[in-house]
C-alpha cells in the first residue's frame, strides 16, 4: 500500500525567520524551510540541510521555493490587542487633552455619527486596510454602540482578511455627552443581536466581543447583564480599566461598595480568562492577583497613556505577576495605528520608569517588546494555539520584510549582520519595509483589486 499523501503546499519559503517562543523572546533562525499548507497551516519549519527528507515527504520542487534575499526575514504578523475602529477618523488630531476631557469634546461626538452608515463603511474601510498595510494581521476592535455599523465592520474585516475580534460597545450612561448612550435594556438587546449577527456568518477569522466602554459609562445592571451573555456564549469580554488617576477617584465614588476597580468587573462576571482589559496603569498588587487567578489580560498602550497624559505602566510588574499582557495602539488616543510604534513606546516607557526607579529592575529590551507584539498578544486574546509564532500546526499569520525596499527610511552597511538588520527595522521601519502581509497562509497585502 502506498503511504498517505501529503496535503497539497500553498508556501514554500526558504531563508531567515525571526519569531519569539515561551522561553525565548526573540529567536533568528537563518537557512530554514518554511511550507504552507493550503489550509493556511504551517506544515513543515526546518533547516535546509533536512530538504531532501522533505521533498519526499511532501512532494514538492525546487522550483516550488520561493527565496528571500539576504535583506529579507519573515516575522509573525503583529497583534493589535486594543484599537477603537471609528476612531481612525481623528487619529492624528484633537489632542492635548487628559482622557475624560478627550471623550468629552471629541470621541463621543464623533462615534454617535456612526449611525450614519455610508460615514462608517468609509471610516471602517480605511480603517481596516491601513491596520494591515501596517502589518496588523490580528487585531481587537472596539467599535460604536451601533449595532449595524459594528456588523458592517466585520464584514469589512472579513473581505480584507484580517483576524479579528469586532465589539459593539455597550454604554448606559453619560453625562458628559447624553445624545450618545443606549437605554439598558436596549443595550443588552442589542449585544444579544450583535453576537448572534457575528456568530450566524460563520466567519472563518472572526469573532464577536463583549464591549463595556468601561465601569463610568454602565450601570451595574447593565455590567451584570453582559457578564451574563458572556458566559452563556461563551465569548471574549473587553473593556478599560484604571487608565487614569481621574477615572479611578470617580470609581471609587460611583461603586464605593467595591474593594477596587478589579471588583467590579469581576463580581459581575466580566474577568474570566477570556478577558481583555486595556491599561491598567494603577492596578495594585491585589488587583493583579486577580487578574492572574482568573487567567484575564492586560493589554498596554503606551502611546495613548502618554499622548492622554494618563499615566506610565509598569509592564515588568505586570509580567512578574504572571499575568498575560499584550500590546495595543489604542488609537485614536495613540495617535499611530502602527504596532511598531507600540514596540518602540513600550521600550520607552519601561526605560523611564526604570530610569526613576531606587530598584534594580531593568526596563523592557527590544526582544522583549517583540515577544509582547506577536506571542505576547496572541496570548492574551486566547490565540496562541493559533498564531502568534511559526510552530508547526498554526496558522501562518506572517510579515515579509525587505530591509532594502526602494525607498526605505533606513541604511543598511555591508558590516550589518542579520541581527542588526531586524533592529533597525523594529526601530526604524514602517510600512514601506511590509513586502508581503499573510494572514492564514494568504497573501492580503499588497491588496487585490476586488478590496
Amino acid at each position: 500500500m502506498d503511504p498517505p499523501r501529503a496535503a497539497p503546499l500553498a508556501h514554500i519559503f526558504r531563508g531567515t525567520f525571526v519569531h519569539s517562543t515561551c522561553t525565548s523572546p526573540m529567536v533568528i533562525l537563518q537557512g530554514h524551510l518554511l511550507g504552507v499548507e493550503e489550509s493556511g497551516k504551517i506544515a513543515f519549519f526546518e533547516p535546509v540541510d533536512g530538504q531532501d527528507k522533505l521533498v519526499k515527504k511532501w512532494g514538492f520542487k525546487a522550483s516550488d521555493i520561493q527565496e528571500l534575499s539576504n535583506n529579507e526575514f519573515f516575522m509573525p504578523g503583529l497583534v493589535d490587542a486594543h484599537i477603537h475602529a471609528p476612531q481612525y477618523s481623528f487619529t492624528g488630531i484633537r489632542g492635548n487633552m487628559t482622557l475624560l476631557k478627550w471623550l468629552e469634546k471629541t470621541t463621543y461626538p464623533v462615534e454617535a455619527e456612526f449611525k450614519k452608515i455610508d460615514f462608517a463603511e468609509e471610516v471602517y474601510t480605511r480603517a481596516v486596510r491601513r491596520t494591515l498595510k501596517n502589518g496588523t494581521t490580528t487585531a481587537c476592535y472596539f467599535a460604536t454602540i451601533h449595532t449595524d455599523a459594528a456588523l458592517l465592520l466585520a464584514d469589512i474585516i472579513d473581505k480584507f482578511g484580517q483576524r479579528a475580534f469586532v465589539g459593539k460597545v455597550c454604554m448606559d450612561i453619560n453625562e458628559s455627552f447624553p445624545e450618545y448612550k443606549e437605554a439598558t435594556k436596549e443595550s443588552i438587546e442589542e449585544t444579544e443581536r450583535f453576537v448572534q449577527g457575528i456568530l450566524g456568518k460563520k466567519y472563518p477569522r472572526i469573532l464577536p466581543i463583549v464591549t463595556p466602554r468601561f465601569g463610568l459609562s454602565c450601570t451595574e445592571e447593565l455590567l451584570s447583564s453582559l457578564g451574563n451573555l458572556a458566559e452563556t456564549h461563551d465569548i471574549h469580554i473587553q473593556s478599560h480599566i484604571s487608565e487614569s488617576k481621574g477615572e479611578v477617584r470617580l470609581i471609587e465614588s460611583t461603586f464605593p461598595h467595591y474593594q477596587h476597580y478589579t471588583e467590579l468587573y469581576d463580581k459581575n462576571k466580566l474577568l474570566t480568562n477570556k478577558t481583555i482589559m486595556a491599561h491598567g496603569c494603577y492596578l495594585s498588587d491585589e488587583e493583579l492577583d486577580i487578574f492572574k487567578r482568573r487567567g484575564a489580560a492586560i493589554v498596554h498602550c503606551p502611546n495613548s497613556n502618554i499622548s492622554l497624559k494618563s499615566g506610565l505602566l509598569n509592564t515588568r510588574k505586570i509580567l512578574n505577576h504572571n499575568v498575560k499582557l499584550g500590546l495595543g495602539t489604542d488609537v485614536a488616543g495613540g495617535y499611530s495605528v502602527s504596532m511598531l510604534d507600540a514596540i518602540r513606546n513600550t521600550i520607552v516607557v519601561s526605560e523611564v520608569l526604570h530610569l526613576n526607579s531606587e530598584t534594580d529592575e531593568k526596563g523592557l529590551t527590544l526582544k522583549e517588546a517583540f515577544r509582547l507584539a506577536t506571542l505576547g498578544g496572541s496570548q492574551a486574546l486566547g490565540l496562541n494555539h493559533i498564531i502568534g509564532n511559526f510552530e508547526v500546526g498554526k496558522e501562518f499569520d506572517a510579515l515579509l520584510i525587505n530591509a532594502k525596499a526602494s525607498d526605505s527610511p533606513f541604511d543598511l552597511f555591508a558590516s550589518d549582520q542579520i541581527e542588526d538588520i531586524i533592529e533597525k527595522f523594529l526601530y526604524l521601519g514602517d510600512d514601506r519595509n511590509i513586502e508581503g502581509v499573510y494572514v492564514a497562509g494568504k497573501l492580503v497585502v499588497p491588496f487585490s483589486s476586488s478590496v
